[in-house]
C-alpha cells in the first residue's frame, strides 16, 4: 500500500450519549488495512444522516464497540484492496460506499466491503455520490413495498426532507399517490414547487381530520413514518381499516403511541423497516439492477446541500443539520481545510 499514509485523521465516538456530542473528537489513527473482499477508500465526502444521529445516541440498529468512527455512507476513491475479484475490479475507481461492521466514513480513509461499493459514473459529482446509498435505496425500497402490496397511495412523514422529496419524485414515476406530512407552511410551498399534490401540515388544528378524509378518499393503507412517538398512532387512527404503518425512524425520540382498539378492531398494524435487513433479503442481481436504475434517475435522487464542513468542524455541522434537516444535507469533507 505505497503512497498511503500510516496514520489518518478521523472523528471518533467514545460514548453513546443522548445529550450532545462531547464524546466525538477528531483524532489521529492508524490507517486501516483491507482484508479479503474489502477495499480501502480515500474518502472525499460523507453526509450526516438521521441514521448517523441515531447511531451517535446509541439508538441505531447497529451499536458498535467503542471507540468507533461513525458515518454510514460516503464517496471516495479505492486506493487499495485486500483481495478477491469483487474488490480488485474496484481498484482506482471512484465509488459510493457504505460502512461495514467496523469503523465508518467520517475519516480520511475507510475500509468497506466490496459488495457495499458502487462505481460512480463521471456525471455524478462527489457530493451527490456520497449521498447515493442510504436515501435512494430507502426510497426505492418503500416504493417496492407499496407496489408489492398493490397500493395506489401511501403516506409519508417528514416529507420535506431529502428522502421525502425522493419518494415524491419516484412515486410520480411509479403512478403512486403520496400524502405528504410536514410541520411548517414554508415546507408546504417547497413541496408544491417540486410537484407534490397532497400536503398536510401536522401543526394545523384540523390535521387529523384532514388526514382521515384524504387517506380514506385515496385508500391510503400504507404509511412510512420516520418520527414514531405520537405521530404513529395519529397515522394509524386516521387510515382505513387493515392499514399498516411502517416505522423506519425515531426522530421524535419518543416511544410509539397507539390506541389498542385501532389494532384490535380495525386490524391496523405497526411494523418496522431497517434498510440493512431489506437489502440482505434481495438477490444480488436485483440490487445491481436497482443501482443501475438509480444512477440513471439522477434527477430523482438529487439532494440539496446546506453545509460543507471539514472533519474538525464535525460537531458544529451535526448541530446545524439536526436543527434544520429539511434545509438540505450537511457534508463532512475530509480534504477540506479547517476554518
Amino acid at each position: 500500500m505505497r503512497d498511503i499514509p500510516a496514520t489518518m485523521r478521523a472523528l471518533v465516538l467514545h460514548a453513546y450519549d443522548l445529550e450532545g456530542y462531547d464524546s466525538l473528537t477528531l483524532e489521529e489513527r492508524r490507517t486501516p488495512r483491507p482484508a479479503r473482499g474489502e477495499v480501502l477508500v480515500r474518502m472525499t465526502a460523507s453526509p450526516i444522516n438521521p441514521a448517523d444521529i441515531a447511531f451517535l445516541h446509541g439508538l441505531y440498529g447497529a451499536k458498535k464497540p467503542l471507540p468507533v468512527v461513525p458515518g454510514v455512507e460516503g464517496c471516495g476513491v479505492v486506493v487499495a484492496v485486500g483481495g478477491g475479484w469483487m474488490a480488485r475490479r474496484l481498484l482506482g475507481k471512484r465509488v459510493a460506499c457504505a460502512a461495514g461492521n467496523g469503523d465508518g466514513a467520517w475519516a480520511e480513509y475507510m475500509v468497506a466491503p466490496a459488495l457495499q461499493c458502487a462505481p460512480l459514473p463521471a456525471r455524478v459529482s462527489d457530493e451527490q455520490g456520497a449521498m447515493s446509498i442510504v436515501n435512494p435505496y430507502t426510497a426505492w425500497a418503500q416504493l417496492a413495498i407499496a407496489q408489492q402490496l398493490r397500493m395506489r397511495a401511501i403516506i409519508q412523514t417528514t416529507a420535506a426532507g431529502a428522502l421525502g422529496r425522493m419518494v415524491i419524485r419516484l412515486a410520480r414515476r411509479r403512478g403512486v399517490q403520496v400524502i405528504n406530512i410536514v410541520r411548517r407552511d414554508t415546507q408546504v410551498k417547497a413541496l408544491q414547487a417540486i410537484g407534490a399534490t397532497y400536503i398536510l401540515n401536522s401543526e394545523a388544528p384540523d390535521f387529523d381530520q384532514q388526514l382521515r378524509t384524504l387517506s380514506h378518499q385515496l385508500d391510503a393503507r400504507l404509511a412510512f413514518d420516520s418520527l414514531a412517538g405520537a405521530m404513529t398512532g395519529r397515522l394509524l387512527a386516521a387510515m382505513p381499516p387493515r392499514a399498516r404503518v411502517v416505522v423506519y425512524g425515531g426522530l421524535s425520540m419518543e416511544p410509539i403511541q397507539a390506541i389498542p382498539g385501532d389494532v384490535i378492531f380495525d386490524q391496523r398494524s405497526i411494523e418496522g423497516f431497517y434498510l440493512a435487513h431489506w437489502v440482505a433479503r434481495q438477490r444480488l442481481l436485483t440490487l445491481l439492477s436497482m443501482q443501475r436504475e438509480l444512477r440513471r434517475l439522477s434527477e430523482v435522487t438529487h439532494t440539496e446541500v446546506q453545509l460543507r464542513a471539514p472533519l474538525a468542524a464535525g460537531q458544529r455541522a451535526i448541530a446545524t443539520y439536526e436543527a434544520q434537516m429539511s434545509a438540505g444535507k450537511a457534508l463532512l469533507m475530509p480534504g477540506m481545510a479547517p476554518d
